[in-house]
C-alpha cells in the first residue's frame, strides 16, 4: 500500500469529535448512526473488511455491516480474525459456527513467527521467548518501536511486548498484505480511557507506524448495556426463527425460549457464563456468576476481568497500531 493514503475517500473525520454517549440518548439514534457510518464505510473505501474477534462488540458491528450490506446492495467485505494463540476454545468454534452460518470470508492474521516457535519449542502461556530467537521484523518491534532491552518476555496476551507481537504485528501484516484500506472496528468509547476521544472515522496514516488505513467505527457511540440492549431486541431476534420478536432476556444459560438452544444464538457462551470481555483464557477472568448482562453494568468496570498491566498500557498500545 503506498505511503500516501488514498484521495477517492471523502469521509469527515471529525465526527464524533468531542461527543461522547449521551450525544445518543436512544437505542434508535445509536442504531440509525451506527447504519449512516457503515453504509459510509462499506461505500467509501475500496478494501474494507471487518475486525471480529467474537466478542459482543465486533459481532454487533458484524451484524450492521451485513444488515446494511444487504439493505443497499452491497458487499459483505472480509472479515479479520487475529489469532493471537491464546483464545478460548468456545471463541473459535463460535467463530467457526457463525461463519459457516453468516457464510463469511474468514481471514486469520498471525504473527506466524511467534507461533511457530512457540509451537517448536512446546512453550505454554507464561514462558520466556528469547528476543535473540525471533525474525529480523520482529526483532526490529522489540528493540526499536517498543524500546524493550530485556533478554526474553513472556509468551502472554496482556502484556507490553506480547499484546504488540501478537495482535499489532500480526493485523498490521494482514493490513498490508490484503491492502486493506478500511477496517470496521468495534470499539466504544465507554470501554476504556484511551478509547473515549476516538471519532467515527479515524485516520492511522503514518506509514512508519502501520500501513496506512482508516478505523471505521459504527458503534463508539453504545455503552455496555446499549450493546446487550441491541442484541436481544434486534440482533438475536432477528437471527433466530425461533427467538420471540418483542425480544427477550434469558436469566441464565437454560432459560432460553423453547426450541432455542446456545448454539442457536450469535452470542458467546463466554457471556453466559459470566465473562463481560474476552481477551485470553490464560489472563481473563469472568466477572460474576450472572450472564453478562445481568450484571452491575454501570457500577462495576466492563475489563476489570483482563490482566491490568495492559490495560494500564492501553494509551501506548493505541499509538502503536492496537485497535
Amino acid at each position: 500500500m503506498s505511503a500516501q493514503f488514498p484521495e477517492y475517500l471523502n469521509v469527515n473525520y471529525e465526527d464524533g469529535e468531542g461527543q461522547d454517549p449521551t450525544e445518543y440518548p436512544t437505542i434508535e439514534g445509536k442504531i440509525e448512526k451506527a447504519i449512516e457510518v457503515t453504509r459510509i464505510g462499506l461505500e467509501q473505501y475500496e478494501t474494507p473488511a471487518v475486525m471480529w474477534t467474537g466478542g459482543k462488540d465486533s459481532t454487533l458491528t458484524l451484524y450492521f455491516v451485513k444488515e446494511v450490506a444487504n439493505r443497499f446492495d452491497l458487499e459483505v467485505p472480509p472479515v479479520l480474525f487475529i489469532d493471537h494463540y491464546q483464545h478460548f476454545d468456545e471463541l473459535h468454534d463460535f467463530v467457526d459456527r457463525w461463519a459457516d452460518e453468516w457464510d463469511l470470508e474468514v481471514v486469520y492474521a498471525r504473527n506466524e513467527d511467534i507461533g511457530a516457535y512457540v509451537g517448536e519449542e512446546g512453550l505454554e502461556p507464561g514462558d520466556d521467548i528469547p528476543v535473540a530467537d525471533l525474525s529480523e521484523h520482529n526483532r526490529h518491534h522489540v528493540r526499536e518501536i517498543l524500546e524493550y532491552e530485556e533478554d526474553t518476555f513472556p509468551f502472554l496476551l496482556d502484556t507490553y511486548v506480547g499484546n504488540h507481537l501478537l495482535k499489532t504485528v500480526a493485523l498490521n501484516g494482514a493490513l498490508e498484505e490484503y491492502g486493506i484500506d478500511g477496517i470496521l472496528s468495534g470499539i466504544r468509547w465507554d470501554e476504556q480511557d484511551a478509547r473515549a476521544d476516538e471519532t467515527f472515522f479515524s485516520p492511522r496514516h503514518d506509514p512508519d507506524i502501520y500501513p496506512p488505513h482508516d478505523r471505521v467505527q459504527p458503534i463508539i457511540q453504545f455503552k455496555e448495556a446499549d450493546v446487550w440492549e441491541a442484541f436481544w431486541n434486534f440482533v438475536v431476534p432477528e437471527t433466530v426463527e425461533e427467538y420471540p420478536e418483542e425480544g427477550y432476556v434469558p436469566q441464565s444459560d437454560d432459560d432460553l425460549p423453547e426450541g432455542v438452544s446456545q448454539e442457536d444464538i450469535p452470542v458467546s457462551p463466554k457471556y453466559f457464563a459470566g465473562f463481560r470481555s474476552l481477551g485470553s483464557e490464560v489472563s481473563t477472568t469472568k466477572s460474576d456468576d450472572e450472564p453478562a448482562w445481568l450484571q452491575d453494568l454501570e457500577g462495576t468496570t466492563e475489563r476489570a476481568g483482563r490482566a491490568q498491566d495492559k490495560e494500564d498500557l492501553m494509551a501506548r498500545l493505541r499509538d502503536l497500531g492496537y485497535m
